[in-house]
């Protein structure tokens, strides 16, 4: 195994560094475009301040359409868009598109599912003190929801990372394209079960992390 490592050393520090920047790209995205839909899914839905059934009915079925399709399909779907955006569809750049599109649905339903847990009482005092929407959305709802959205915010990166070893199936990069050009492809079984076993890490990481991060800010509230 140490062997193994040594010689394909060279291929993976690089990959891993790919995987990292998709995953990062795409979250970033997740957290930006995801936290509002969520949000706007959730108080359409409620009628909280806003009464529109129309845009509850078109942001449901948005995210519910991109949910629905499996990431291979997606990413491969994508790929006109990726080429339009950034004139390729190859490189660690462009897998993260299609991550970040599938990533924004997927964590906008986490958050509208962590705004549902919060006690309507709170708001509802909110509003009696006659606390403005976009107070009550900040200092209310998703401060009160603060763990959901962390524990969220983890599903989609454990997620993303498992994602992102799909985009090497069409040139994506990362240990999933390391995996499959030498583990799957020449038959290479032990740079199969490295890497492996360096998305495992990663992924145990990222959740001990996360769930961390939802404990400390639950004990604040």
């Amino acid at each position: 195994m140490l062997e193994a490592l040594t010689g394909i050393w060279a291929d993976l520090v690089p990959a891993f560094g790919e995987t990292l920047l998709m995953v990062g790209v795409s979250s970033f995205f997740a957290v930006a475009g995801g936290l509002p839909i969520g949000v706007l899914l959730y108080i359409t839905e409620r009628r909280l301040f806003w009464n529109s059934r129309l845009a509850q009915k078109i942001g449901g079925f948005a995210v519910n359409f991109i949910r629905s399709m499996p990431f291979v399909i997606l990413l491969v779907l994508l790929l006109p868009l990726t080429q339009w955006l950034l004139g390729t569809t190859i490189g660690p750049t462009a897998a993260a598109v299609p991550l970040s599109i599938a990533a924004i649905a997927f964590y906008a339903r986490l958050v509208e599912a962590a705004l549902c847990e919060v006690d309507n009482g709170i708001v509802e005092a909110a509003q009696a003190f006659g606390a403005a929407p976009m107070r009550i959305i900040v200092r209310v709802l998703l401060r009160e929801a603060m763990p959901g959205l962390l524990r969220g915010l983890t599903v989609t990166l454990v997620s993303l990372i498992g994602y992102s070893a799909m985009a090497g199936i069409v040139g994506g990069g990362g240990v999933g394209d390391l995996a499959i050009r030498f583990g799957y492809y020449r038959y290479q079984t032990d740079v199969m079960i490295i890497t492996v076993v360096v998305l495992a890490i990663l992924v145990q990481i990222v959740q001990s992390a996360g769930d961390r991060l939802a404990r400390r800010a639950d004990k604040k509230k």
